[in-house]
């Protein structure tokens, strides 16, 4: 289960960016879409999710667990030399957090009808 875990956390931090981000940057196409989740109540926001539902199907299929390393462990492909046990407990717990952040973000938005950075004021 840990392997799930990393996996979801990893999606929760990079859904966490994109939920601050989208409020000041759209695609040309999307620019009437309103709301992270209130998205996909609209045509431009499901057709957004096809292509992205995609593209996560085609990296799940490219990238595979390997037997013969823990789970998560993708090693170092970009040389860094930070794939050591801290990083490892920073990831899980910041992945933990995200996904918490994620989930508040989620109901905060269906009580107040408000994305992520207006329930901010901004």
């Amino acid at each position: 289960l840990q392997a799930a875990e990393l996996k979801h956390g990893r999606v929760a931090m990079m859904a966490s960016i994109g939920a601050v981000g989208q409020h000041f940057i759209k695609f040309p196409w999307a620019e009437k879409v309103h709301g992270t989740f209130g998205a996909m109540n609209s045509g431009e926001g499901v057709f957004g999710f096809v292509g992205l539902f995609v593209a996560s199907g085609f990296l799940e299929l490219a990238w595979r667990e390997s037997d013969d390393r823990e789970p998560g462990n993708f090693g170092d492909p970009l040389g860094f030399n930070q794939y050591n046990a801290d990083m490892r407990l920073k990831e899980i717990s910041n992945g933990r957090m995200a996904m918490i952040s994620m989930l508040a973000i989620f109901v905060a938005e269906v009580a107040s009808g408000k994305d992520a950075m207006e329930q901010l004021g901004l």
